[in-house]
């Protein structure tokens, strides 16, 4: 996290300069009155959007704590669409570009995935199945571990079929390889 902090001033420069450079081009081809009245209309479409966006994603958390339901899905919903908002309602065309793209549907299901994965690496998995709900896991069955109490013992065969037909070591604290799957939504 620290590293990326050391980036902001950075991409605040690069992004000034990014909607600096948009504005003067389209005020070039279409009239600098007519892009200044368009970052007016997107602002003014953003505010709007902003203000729906929050009320939906409280509506949406409420009826998940309500229904008891785990809530995850609703608040990283409800973030992708105020970001796209905030970021639409900044003053700058190519932040309301970015901010009406996150508003459309399939974008925002991919960029709440992401949330949620991001979100998930970053917090223990306790905390992350009472904010996402259970996950199903795969396990995969591999040669075990070997701890200082046990020594290895030497197998026959080396093939793929003794690895499969072994047993891993769960209870001296060693580690299950497996696989997060998301349950199918409906």
């Amino acid at each position: 996290m620290r590293r990326a902090v050391k980036f902001v001033p950075l991409v605040l420069l690069v992004s000034v300069a990014a909607e600096l450079a948009v504005f003067v081009l389209v005020g070039r081809t279409i009239g600098f009155g007519a892009a200044t009245l368009l970052v007016f209309a997107a602002s003014l479409l953003g505010l709007v959007l902003l203000r729906r966006e929050g009320i939906r994603a409280w509506r949406g958390f409420r009826e998940a704590a309500r229904s008891g339901r785990p809530p995850g899905r609703e608040v990283t919903e409800g973030l992708v669409g105020l970001l796209g908002a905030l970021l639409l309602a900044t003053p700058g065309l190519v932040s309301a570009l970015v901010g009406l793209v996150l508003l459309v549907p399939p974008v925002r299901r991919v960029a709440r995935v992401g949330m949620q994965r991001s979100a998930e690496r970053r917090m223990s998995s306790m905390a992350a199945g009472d904010l996402f709900g259970p996950r199903r896991v795969r396990v995969y069955r591999g040669a075990p571990q070997e701890s200082a109490e046990q020594p290895a013992q030497p197998t026959a065969s080396t093939g793929p079929a003794s690895v499969a037909q072994q047993q891993p070591v769960v209870d001296g604290g060693g580690a299950i390889e497996g696989e997060i799957v998301e349950p199918r939504q409906r």
